[in-house]
Formats: C-alpha cells, structure tokens, sequence
C-alpha cells in the first residue's frame, strides 16, 4: 500500500495549469460613477444641513434658557424685595423721626446699623431708588398723591414713599407730589437780587 493508496492519507490538492481566477470589478457603466458620487455628495449636504440646524437650534434655546432663567431671578427677587419694602421704609422713618437726643444712645445706633445692612442687600440685590425730586412727573415709575394747588403738576416736588427697581422692573413706584418746577437760583442771580 502506498501513500497515495491509503484511506486516511491527506491528498494533495491537484493544480489546474489553467488561467488563475482574477477578481474582477464588476461591469460599471462609466454613468453609474459620477450618479453615485452625486447622491453620496447630496446625502453628505444634507447631513450637514441638519447638524448646522441643530447647533442652531440647540444654541437658541441655550440663549432663550439663560434669558428665562435671568427673568425669573429679577422676578423672585421683585416679589422677595416687595415684601421686604415696608420693613426698609419703616426703618428710614423711625430713624428721621428719632429726637436729637437720643441719637447717640446705643439702641439708635444699632437700628442705623440694621438700616444700612438691609440696604446693603437691596444694593447687592441690584435694587435702584427711583429719582424723583426735580424731575418731571413719570406716570410709569411715580404716583401722585397731592398735587400743590394752583400749579401744573408737571415736576415731583416731594416724595412720601420711595419708589425701587431691580433692573428695569419697577419693584414700586414713588408716592409724590406734584406741583412747579422748583427754581433755582444760581450764583449770579443771587448775586444780583442782593
């Protein structure tokens, strides 16, 4: 029995003296490339487009969050001051209205102590005092209450309440009164009525 002959032997593969195969491309028609990079270009540009979007998009409501965000900060921070208010304005009159006296005395001095604290955190809060004495009467950020007979009523002349802002958010406007620009005489008229 020879190798060859025997059962579990491995045989030899036989060689084929014909043509190796070649892997061939398959037939393309010269059209068929120039379609396909087109459509893989469109696709390509469109891809684009909807990432180009959705970075906008994404960057408008990022824009539009922080805004809201900033609005209602200024807004709970209006309604905490709000409610604060009558307490700042009962400190600054119990501290006008304090006799000469008594100024010195150490219970006097630890409400002007409070007093300055409390608008120290209306200042950090961004809390503005609204202007009032001089200027023209606003309807937007004063309230008349009286108006001085026999005048215009075109300019605040007194304040009963001060008015307060946070930003441009009118926390409460200016209890005033009304009445004539009030005229001041300057140095060279003073000098000349003397």
């Amino acid at each position: 029995m020879t190798e060859s002959d025997h059962p579990t032997w491995p045989k030899t593969p036989e060689i084929d003296e014909a043509e190796p195969e070649t892997a061939e491309a398959p037939d393309t028609a010269p059209d068929a490339e120039p379609d396909e990079l087109a459509r893989v270009t469109a696709e390509r540009d469109d891809y684009l487009d909807q990432l180009q979007r959705s970075r906008a998009e994404f960057v408008n409501f990022r824009r539009r969050n922080d805004q809201e965000r900033a609005q209602l900060r200024q807004f709970v921070a209006r309604d905490v001051l709000a409610q604060f208010l009558p307490v700042i304005d009962d400190f600054d009159r119990a501290l006008v209205s304090v006799p000469d006296e008594e100024r010195d005395t150490g219970w006097m001095k630890g409400v002007a102590m409070i007093q300055t604290k409390l608008h120290g955190i209306a200042e950090r809060l961004g809390v503005t005092q609204v202007d009032a004495i001089g200027k023209p009467f606003d309807p937007s950020v004063h309230e008349a209450v009286a108006t001085e007979p026999g005048t215009s009523g075109s300019t605040v002349v007194e304040v009963y309440q001060n008015g307060y802002r946070i930003g441009d958010v009118l926390v409460r406007p200016a209890m005033v009164k009304t009445g004539d620009p009030l005229e001041i005489e300057t140095a060279e008229e003073a000098s000349f009525n003397a």
